[in-house]
C-alpha cells in the first residue's frame, strides 16, 4: 500500500492541504481553508491547513489528527487502512467517504487484493 493512501483510501498526495503543506504555498493553504469552511460550515483557518499525509508521521490538520471518525477507528483496531478490515465494505463511516469519492474505496480493494494474492 503506498504510505500516501490514507486510512479511508484517499490519496493524500492529490490533498491541496498536503501540497500547500509540502510546497510551502500560503496562497494554496488560504484557498483550501476557504473551500473547506464553506464546504463544512465551520470556521477554517489558513492556519489550519498543515498536513504532510494521514498516515505519515508529522502535522495535520485539526480533522484529521483528532476529529476523523475512520482515522481513529483504524488506529484504534491496529490497522494499516481500513483496506485490513473485515467490516470494510459495509461501514457506516467509510461508507461516506465511498459515497463521494469511488477511487478510495477502489484504493481499498486493490490493497486487500495484494495482501491476500497468492504468490
Amino acid at each position: 500500500m503506498k504510505q500516501y493512501i490514507a486510512y479511508c483510501g484517499l490519496d493524500c498526495e492529490s490533498c491541496e492541504a498536503r501540497r500547500a503543506t509540502v510546497n510551502d504555498d500560503n496562497s494554496l493553504r488560504q484557498k483550501v481553508a476557504k473551500e473547506w469552511s464553506e464546504l463544512n460550515g465551520v470556521e477554517i483557518t489558513q492556519e489550519m491547513i498543515y498536513c504532510v499525509g494521514c498516515r505519515i508521521d508529522g502535522v495535520k490538520t485539526p480533522y484529521c489528527e483528532s476529529l476523523c471518525p475512520i482515522r481513529q477507528c483504524a488506529m484504534g483496531r491496529g490497522m494499516e487502512t481500513c483496506g485490513s478490515c473485515g467490516e470494510m465494505e459495509s461501514c457506516g463511516k467509510l461508507g461516506v467517504i465511498a459515497e463521494n469519492n469511488a477511487e478510495a474505496l477502489q484504493n481499498l480493494r486493490a490493497e486487500r487484493g495484494e495482501r491476500y494474492a497468492i504468490s
